[in-house]
């Protein structure tokens, strides 16, 4: 009985089985093709089984996780999508909200609809905010907008009316009209993929939901026929932003719940890992082939950004979805990212990747450009016969020449510019792994460091002293560690809807009433019956009287207004730093997290016959740190022969089949009961 996970990078395609009767893990890595995902996936499949002796026949559990969402976004690929919206609001998606995140970019321009205003069509209704109708739906003005739809060949249509998160009835009517006229036309009616108020997010949710949705339908289609043919007929998963997995039919039609899949395997690993070690504050990094993804676990639970926008930057205000998505913050600094010297003459590293079509000079596949991997293998952190368990030969001359582009310009010697392509780097990661930490207030050396990706591990040992975490933890498998981290996620739906009302007793007790009906939402989601297993946990956004923004905080159904009060008030403190306990509050929104209890990867303890610091000796390999130190002849082990609870001074390398570890001086690697490897400082202190 196997349970399988794949997930598609923007380099490789990952792949994790685990027998649920022996405890076998079965393991591949391919290239990821990127003019049809699912051939990547089958490539993956096919080497499991000619490796490992994977059986698809005993697969159980399939869950899939990638890139095709966000992918079909960045790239502007969706299908040509109308809106369809209340009379007088067709510009709200091109108005936006007029701000401006770089207030002195006098270049500055707002984003690009996804939907042309050619394309934007009103419908006269109306409902105010308590969803009154002010103005019944003119189902005449529906008729000229399926001819237009009809001869501008559009594949997809969003349905949001004004007020239809109170009441979506007038949604309801205009969309079943569509449907009928356009049957081959996916028709997305805004109330069903979100129910919250601010009508520009909405808008954006919904066109963005409608422009992948006929992408991810023809995907999941193609991808369940060929899994099919390889006997491979288990029921399928799909890994959701949010950190929980659904079936292949709930996903397709909430298909923007997908946006951060790939990454949110990772962070959905990392929490699992935290559990075994007891650790509830889990800072996990990510480092792929073409970003570095970091997050960070509080309280064991996967932080959700409650403001996701696609696209944005420090000047882009981007583009704001309202679904939950794990808090995740991605830098273009990963395995593949080119480094090149800019206008200015400083030397950068992204956000261009390499990919995996030509890949890294030492691939040797006509890439030509010098990468964090080239510098990793320039440094001798990387060995080119072992990389990858040996798939893989890399050049290590081809990955010298590339770095030479960059070192000549800057005077330096080919060893100093590749140490510091991944100083740049390294940089860019303890930014981002602050902005998820301090700048949410967090304190990082509350949290295990979980590090994983096919380049992380090289890097993990310096991140985690940085930082000061309390320990720093390569997880099995780490540069799979995504598809992994999909067989540790359960199935997950959340509830959101905009709920107003100034926080008394009497909002309290109605509250705890609409949670109760949210329960009987989930159960039906679910579809397994009352007897279901499932956990919740209830939130809500509160904001003091005046303020447009609020924050949430966990309710408790024995709750009363002073107890969730005094739980407001603190949130409200470690977000912004302050409190005001004698103003008023006000509900804003309620939240409903649901999980299906189901079973995850186990982590069994180490057998450690045959494993020992002998057996698990490889020799020793020149590394290069730059400085003074030079190059420094280290220690070569294999993880797979590592006892438990080994201790080993560093410098030491650690190589595996995904990953390569690098423990820097001063610091003792341990290898726990349960195979995981966590890097201390030698004199007891934390990381």
């Amino acid at each position: 009985m196997i349970r399988l996970a794949t997930d598609v990078g923007g380099t490789f395609t990952d792949l994790v089985g685990y027998d649920e009767r022996t405890g076998e893990i079965f393991t591949a890595k391919s290239l990821t093709t990127v003019q049809d995902q699912s051939e990547g996936v089958l490539s993956a499949i096919d080497l499991a089984e000619r490796k490992d002796g994977l059986s698809t026949r005993d697969v159980i559990f399939f869950a899939h996780g990638g890139t095709t969402v966000i992918n079909a976004i960045t790239e502007r690929k969706g299908v040509k999508t109308a809106l369809v919206t209340t009379a007088g609001f067709r510009d709200v998606l091109e108005i936006g909200r007029g701000n401006r995140p770089d207030l002195y970019n006098l270049q500055f321009r707002s984003p690009e609809p996804f939907v042309p205003r050619s394309l934007r069509f009103e419908v006269r209704e109306r409902m105010d905010a308590k969803g009154r109708v002010l103005t019944p739906i003119e189902l005449s003005d529906i008729e000229p907008i399926i001819r237009e739809c009809r001869a501008r060949n559009v594949e997809a249509v969003a349905v949001i009316f004004l007020h239809s998160y109170v009441n979506p009835h007038h949604e309801i009517t205009c969309a079943r009209a569509l449907a009928e006229a356009l049957p081959d036309v996916t028709i997305c009616a805004s109330h069903e993929v979100s129910r919250q108020w601010r009508e520009y997010e909405r808008s954006n949710t919904a066109v963005l939901n409608a422009y992948v949705q006929p992408i991810i339908k023809r995907y999941f289609a193609r991808l369940e026929r060929a899994l099919t043919e390889r006997d491979l007929t288990c029921p399928y998963y799909a890994m959701q932003s949010n950190g929980g997995i659904s079936t292949f039919d709930q996903a397709q039609m909430s298909p923007l719940t997908l946006v951060e899949s790939g990454p949110a395997g990772g962070v959905a690993g990392a929490a699992r890992i935290g559990a075994v070690l007891g650790q509830s504050e889990v800072l996990s990094l990510d480092v792929g082939g073409t970003t570095a993804k970091c997050s960070l676990i509080h309280d064991s639970r996967p932080t959700l950004d409650s403001e996701y926008k696609l696209e944005h930057t420090r000047i882009v205000p981007g583009y704001p979805v309202q679904v939950p998505v794990v808090d995740i913050v991605e830098i273009g600094a990963g395995g593949g990212s080119i480094a090149h010297i800019d206008e200015r003459g400083a030397l950068r590293v992204g956000p261009e990747s390499a990919g995996s079509t030509p890949g890294p000079a030492c691939y040797g596949r006509g890439g030509d450009k010098p990468t964090l991997s080239d510098a990793l293998l320039t440094l001798g952190i990387f060995d080119p016969a072992s990389f990858a368990g040996g798939q893989m030969q890399l050049d290590k001359d081809k990955a010298a020449a590339a770095i030479t582009t960059v070192a000549k310009p800057l005077g330096l010697s080919v060893e100093d510019a590749a140490l510091a392509i991944v100083e740049i780097a390294h940089a860019s990661m303890i930014n981002a792994l602050k902005l998820v930490t301090v700048q949410r207030g967090h304190d990082p050396r509350d949290a295990a460091f979980v590090i994983s990706g096919g380049a992380g591990p090289a890097l993990a040992a310096r991140l985690g002293r940085d930082l000061g975490v309390k320990m720093t933890v390569v997880p099995p498998h780490p540069g799979i560690f995504s598809a992994w981290g999909m067989l540790a996620a359960e199935p997950r739906a959340d509830f959101r809807g905009t709920w107003f009302s100034p926080l008394e007793s009497e909002a309290i007790s109605n509250l705890k009433r609409r949670f109760d009906e949210l329960k009987r939402e989930a159960v039906t989601y679910f579809a397994k019956g009352d007897a279901a297993e499932i956990r919740y946990v209830c939130r809500v956004e509160a904001r003091y009287r005046g303020q447009e923004h609020g924050v949430f905080a966990l309710f408790d159904m024995e709750d009363n207004a002073e107890s969730f009060a005094e739980r407001f008030h603190a949130a409200h403190e470690r977000a912004y730093t302050f409190c005001l306990p004698n103003s008023p509050v006000e509900i804003t929104m309620i939240h409903l997290e649901a999980v299906l209890h189901g079973p995850v990867i186990a982590i069994p303890k180490l057998d450690d016959a045959g494993r020992s610091l002998d057996t698990a000796f490889k020799g020793h390999r020149e590394v290069y740190f730059g400085g003074t130190t030079g190059w420094v002849s280290c220690p070569v082990y294999e993880r797979t022969r590592l006892p438990s609870s080994e201790k080993i001074a560093g410098p030491v390398i650690i190589e595996e089949a995904t990953a390569t570890l690098l423990v820097i001086a001063g610091q003792v690697l341990e290898v726990s009961e349960e195979g995981l490897l966590l890097i201390r400082e030698r004199d007891g202190r934390s990381v």
